[in-house]
């Protein structure tokens, strides 16, 4: 793809993002135009200027975006004069470079396990609004928010992240919906081992459960639906962004 075939697709790609999703939204579509040659090996993105003006995000959230584009590994950022931001596809951690030779049925098997989280963590989180919860089921899940909160390292808030989960699912007492949240957060903790750890990521993800628990502690099943499902959207569009 050379020249006026490719320069009009960075402005049919690039669209205005939604402002609460603006991070996660940046990254996937920024990481999708990289990995798929809208901005090719070797060549420049443009400006950060022009590129907040084009996704209507504010220039601190974009160099968040562009902070987490360069732990993957996708670009590299000089500063000063000639400086720019250039694609180089050369991921960082072992973890990273092994996503990179995923078979292609393992990667369609990880875009089917994110679409079917959507549907089955939100209504999780739904029914457990819909209960009677008890004094014990309460303080539990108040429990579980506040380990993922406090987690610090990496590792120890990857699973507290996939406990808080689970507990939202053991609230309904279905062994059906328990299975089924076990199994996309297996495949979940595979996908985010995959990628570097975002502290805007973390940041995010922790006020959309304070959210999620607030929902289900005040016995709203339609905005702990709608909250979970933001989160597990924020989520996809990051990994979709990074992994492909």
């Amino acid at each position: 793809m050379t020249g006026s075939a490719a320069q009009h697709l960075p402005e049919a790609l690039l669209r205005p993002v939604r402002g609460h999703h603006a991070f996660e939204a940046c990254v996937e579509q920024l990481g999708t135009a990289i990995r798929l040659g809208v901005f090719p090996l070797g060549s420049a993105l443009p400006a950060e200027r022009e590129l907040a003006a084009r996704l209507h995000v504010s220039r601190a959230t974009l160099r968040e975006a562009m902070a987490a584009l360069r732990q993957a590994g996708l670009v590299e950022t000089t500063r000063g004069r000639g400086g720019g931001t250039v694609v180089t596809l050369k991921p960082r951690t072992p973890s990273a470079r092994a996503a990179l030779r995923v078979t292609a049925v393992k990667r369609q098997d990880w875009l089917d396990a994110l679409e079917y989280r959507r549907v089955v963590e939100p209504g999780a989180a739904a029914l457990a609004a819909q209960l009677e919860l008890t004094d014990v089921r309460r303080e539990q899940l108040e429990r579980a928010h506040e380990e993922v909160a406090h987690a610090g390292r990496p590792a120890p808030h990857r699973q507290a992240d996939s406990r808080f989960h689970l507990t939202i699912a053991a609230m309904s007492e279905s062994p059906r919906l328990i299975e089924a949240v076990t199994s996309v957060q297996s495949t979940l903790h595979e996908m985010l081992l995959a990628i570097p750890v975002l502290d805007t990521n973390i940041a995010h993800s922790d006020r959309q459960h304070a959210t999620v628990v607030r929902a289900i502690l005040a016995g709203r099943p339609d905005r702990a639906r709608k909250a979970m499902e933001n989160h597990c959207d924020d989520t996809a569009a990051l990994l979709r962004g990074l992994l492909g």
